[in-house]
């Protein structure tokens, strides 16, 4: 009763390898991927409107012609396909976003330090780097430092953050308001 179990009664499981499914295609879907769509709206190689036709006559007018049917807008119904030469049509848009990349400025914080008891050439050079800094189209935040007794007057210290934000104020405005952390007061301006 209790002892191992006779040929008869041993079970046997069957393992089958684990397969992922297969990962998403990037980009539009084009000729036989595009599936379960009986028709679509049909844009031919000029550009013109066909109109709604069976997706195998669109297939077919696609090989005729030796392009590719792509996908353009998938959601709307029925999907719109068009006519084009998909090798020529993904180095065009991998040429855009390589432009569009190469054309965009990442915007940096520049930091400005900055004491209660500035001397005003000392704070006539901070200045000019300052302005320096929104003409290259970055952000400066100031910071002032308090050390010791100076922490007594901090309103010496929003009256000179003040005499920034007037001084600058014709070419960056305000976009964080002066706050204390510890022992600095911290302000940040972006360029107008």
């Amino acid at each position: 009763m209790g002892g191992a179990p006779t040929p008869s009664e041993e079970i046997t499981t069957i393992r089958r390898p684990f397969r992922a499914p297969p990962p998403p295609k990037e980009g539009p879907r084009i000729n036989r991927e595009i599936r379960g769509v009986p028709q679509i709206q049909l844009i031919d190689e000029e550009g013109t409107n066909v109109g709604v036709v069976s997706f195998y006559d669109a297939l077919d007018r696609a090989e005729e012609v030796g392009l590719d049917l792509v996908e353009i807008a998938p959601n709307s119904a029925p999907p719109v396909c068009k006519l084009l030469d998909y090798g020529r049509f993904k180095y065009q848009s991998q040429k855009k976003a390589a432009e569009a990349r190469k054309n965009q400025k990442v915007v940096e914080i520049k930091e400005v330090k900055l004491r209660p008891g500035i001397d005003d050439h000392d704070y006539d050079v901070k200045m000019k780097q300052s302005r320096r800094f929104f003409e290259e189209g970055d952000k400066v935040k100031i910071t002032l430092r308090f050390r010791g007794r100076e922490m007594a007057h901090q309103d010496l210290g929003v009256q000179l953050l003040d005499r920034v934000r007037q001084d600058v104020g014709d070419i960056a405005k305000v976009e964080s308001e002066p706050r204390l952390e510890g022992k600095q007061m911290i302000m940040i301006l972006a360029p107008r």
